[in-house]
């Protein structure tokens, strides 16, 4: 009889942290993208104006508008376009590799030593802060701790049926009620982490040098890694994180259709991906925090999300 060893996703690395460059400072931002024309632009103009100073983009083959858009906005001092071809597997157990998890370990090692904080999230994910103009500001609040984890704050399709006119951040203002819900896939987190002191990446959780796996919330409350998901972990005082899951219902079966870049099973990212919206629409709140947020600092969304969203309206028809 011959054993087969389970096909188990490699999901965490473990690394030598960068050594620290003389001067370093700021915060970056490392992404994997695949054809994010409509929605670029948004999410770099917010997050430029709440501090950004790098966006390191990984891009997974876009035949969009993306990168075009991307340079158009960006210069070199600010943007880096990294070419990303994400899916690989163990030759030995045949396991998939995170392409993510790839993604984030390369970045940290190979730009991290000149930042103070490097930020790991999705394009559909917002860094909003409540105390505040700059991300750098909310995190004052946890001092020099080098590892924060902010839950999702899971944004349905707010009664859209079609893509509305106008920024993504001013139509989706409802939200699940509960963060911290212990249904599985629904609650989890992202992080901002001192990237010369990462010793282990994951997609949601990072070890570090001195701390091991204790991490922070946004108010500098720490709690390992495994006790973070308690509800007394939870805070959005300083920074919330706002992930804007489906967008509109439209929108939605579109991205089931697509599947995701690093499943190889459509039936059951579909299943997971309807599963957790059905639990986030059970229990809805109204956040006006972005809206409010926006308003207040005359933040400039722009134009070609507007242009985007016009265009495939006309496609539609």
């Amino acid at each position: 009889m011959v054993w087969l060893k389970p096909k188990i996703s490699a999901k965490q690395l473990t690394i030598d942290p960068p050594k620290p460059q003389e001067g370093r400072h700021g915060i970056a931002i490392a992404v994997c993208v695949k054809d994010e024309a409509r929605y670029i632009e948004e999410w770099v103009r917010f997050h430029q104006a709440v501090g950004i100073r790098h966006f390191y983009i990984y891009d997974n083959g876009s035949t969009d508008e993306t990168n075009a858009i991307l340079r158009d906005l960006l210069d070199a001092d600010r943007l880096t376009i990294i070419p990303w071809a994400g899916r690989m597997t163990d030759a030995t157990t045949r396991a998939p590799l995170s392409g993510q998890v790839i993604v984030f370990a390369h970045a940290i090692l190979n730009f991290g030593g000149a930042y103070r904080w490097m930020a790991f999230i999705d394009v559909d994910e917002f860094l909003l802060p409540k105390k505040g103009l700059t991300v750098e500001e909310a995190l004052q609040a946890v001092g020099d701790f080098p590892n924060v984890s902010l839950p999702w704050h899971m944004f349905a399709t707010s009664g859209h049926e079609t893509p509305p006119d106008g920024p993504l951040a001013l139509n989706y203002t409802k939200r699940g009620a509960d963060p911290m819900t212990p249904k599985e896939h629904v609650s989890n987190f992202k992080c901002i982490v001192d990237p010369c002191e990462v010793i282990e990446v994951s997609v949601h959780q990072f070890k570090t040098r001195a701390f091991g796996d204790l991490t922070v919330n946004d108010a500098g409350k720490r709690f390992t890694r495994r006790l973070r998901r308690s509800p007394d972990f939870y805070s959005n005082r300083f920074l919330q994180l706002n992930h804007y899951y489906t967008k509109s219902r439209e929108e939605l079966m579109a991205k089931l259709a697509r599947g995701w870049t690093y499943d190889a099973s459509p039936t059951k990212y579909r299943d997971k991906v309807l599963s957790i919206v059905k639990s986030v629409e059970e229990d809805l709140v109204e956040d006006r925090a972005m809206v409010e947020f926006i308003e207040r600092n005359h933040i400039d969304l722009g134009q070609l999300v507007r242009k985007a969203q016009r265009a495939a309206s006309s496609n539609r028809r």
